[in-house]
């Protein structure tokens, strides 16, 4: 029986700490889906999901293991799609663990054969989110080291179209 877990999250964009948690994930489960969730409550995303499909799958193909497809509705649905039972979700503080503690106990009351594991993230990506790498984007500040070499550019030509 394989080990398939599904890794969810707006990646908007993907950081260096999202793939911290993709690298290791892959070296634990047989397969890694990560989940890129069409979240409605995120107003003005930077990228569409299907760009961070594309982003995502640039930066994970050095691993066989993981795969990256879009969904929406809930992720109870999608793991039962998946035929996967393991939720993987990266911890970066306390603050972090009081969200998707809740999450994990909503996820497994609608399925109780759902299991959330919670990774923490690697010291130097502790203070690292989307958020955090948008707003250095926008003034114009170094990305090195908080994204993907990969993708700086394209995080660097959509806040030039934003801006005009």
């Amino acid at each position: 029986m394989s080990k398939i877990a599904v890794y969810p999250g707006s990646f908007d964009p993907i950081t260096n700490g999202h793939l911290d948690i993709i690298e290791r994930s892959s070296k634990i489960f047989d397969k890694v889906i990560v989940g890129v969730l069409e979240n409605p409550e995120k107003k003005n995303p930077l990228f569409s999901v299907s760009e961070r499909v594309e982003l995502i799958k640039r930066v994970t193909e050095k691993f066989d293991n993981v795969e990256v497809e879009s969904f929406k509705g809930l992720l109870i649905d999608f793991m039962k799609k998946k035929e996967s039972k393991i939720i993987i979700k990266g911890l970066r503080a306390v603050s972090d663990f009081e969200y998707e503690f809740q999450m994990a106990l909503m996820n497994n009351k609608l399925d109780s054969n759902i299991e959330t594991l919670f990774m923490m993230t690697s010291s130097q990506y502790s203070y690292l989110s989307s958020s955090s790498v948008k707003q250095v984007a926008m003034y114009g500040g170094c990305l090195k080291g908080l994204v993907p070499d990969e993708i700086t550019q394209d995080i660097i030509k959509k806040f030039s179209k934003k801006q005009g």
